[in-house]
């Protein structure tokens, strides 16, 4: 199931009810603030319940810098990572007074570093050496190849793979629907060999990962549920590592790896907007700064003054 399915684990869901009943009745947040804390930690505990994890006192510090590390990862700015590591702290802090913790696993972490990072991207050999890293000749080893094309041959999020149904694969067109952030649906166009990958998926895998409580979305996991955010995130590590990949490997670099090399083969920014489905160009025009260092490399490499 995907994460947003995903039931937080009842300890859990207890301790954060106590939490908010307490922020709102005794100190008098607004209704706004209130939500925004239930909203953050809510995603934090159904990561926590992914995990594994089933009670406040089995909480690490190393979980907890991890799950904000993958918030940061995956593409939220280093203001909305500090503010979900405030309402965790809170969290954290209610639960020792309260006795329901021994420790506070958020004491001596550091806020991340506020300011906009140019995004890690990947070049072409290593997302080819990523595409060639899983079995194909293995059901699961078919369906991650076709994973990992449709994440960077289409730019998607997680939340946008992972929510993909089979009504949105528009092939004979050569495009996706997508629905993105705030709800906005868009068009993407996807490549031949995203395309080839996909249907024989499509055609020789998921048939035999169905279940009777098997829904529509299009990538599922061995027991016939949908892939979560987490799923995705362990399959493509796996990959890195077989890839041999040195660098840091999100889903998201696979997205700014889309774009980037949109921008280096000469696409409109416009257009990179549109397919990224980013609502302010803006966001978009980081990307310029990463096409921009590898001008600079040609520049280098190939110029007589250089």
């Amino acid at each position: 199931m995907s994460i947003e399915q995903i039931q937080i684990a009842p300890e859990l869901e207890r301790a954060l009810q106590r939490f908010l009943d307490s922020v709102t009745l005794e100190r008098g947040l607004s209704d706004n603030t209130a939500r925004a804390y239930e909203r953050d930690l809510s995603r934090y505990l159904t990561l926590l319940t992914d995990l594994g994890i089933r009670a406040p006192d089995e909480i690490s510090q190393t979980e907890v810098s991890a799950l904000l590390n993958l918030l940061s990862e995956m593409g939220l700015e280093a203001s909305s990572v500090a503010r979900n590591l405030t309402a965790v702290r809170m969290f954290h802090r209610f639960l020792l007074g309260e006795g329901l913790a021994r420790r506070d696993p958020t004491e001596h972490l550091k806020p991340p570093k506020l300011g906009r990072k140019l995004p890690s991207v990947l070049n072409i050999y290593e997302v080819e050496r990523l595409m060639l890293a899983p079995d194909v000749e293995t059901p699961l080893g078919l369906r991650d190849r076709a994973l990992i094309e449709m994440l960077y041959g289409a730019g998607l999020r997680v939340s946008e793979l992972i929510g993909l149904s089979q009504v949105d694969l528009l092939f004979d067109v050569e495009v996706i629907r997508v629905l993105g952030k705030g709800g906005r649906e868009r068009v993407v166009p996807i490549g031949s060999e995203g395309i080839e990958w996909v249907s024989e998926y499509l055609d020789a895998v998921r048939p035999g990962l169905v279940k009777p409580h098997t829904g529509v979305e299009v990538f599922l996991n061995f027991r016939g549920g949908p892939l979560s955010r987490m799923g995705v995130w362990k399959v493509l590590r796996q990959y890195v590592v077989l890839a041999g990949l040195e660098k840091k490997v999100s889903p998201h670099t696979l997205r700014h790896s889309f774009a980037t090399h949109l921008l280096e083969g000469g696409a409109d920014l416009r257009a990179v907007q549109e397919m990224l489905g980013h609502a302010d160009i803006s966001t978009t025009q980081i990307y310029t700064h990463v096409d921009r260092e590898y001008l600079k490399e040609v520049h280098r490499t190939f110029h007589p003054r250089a």
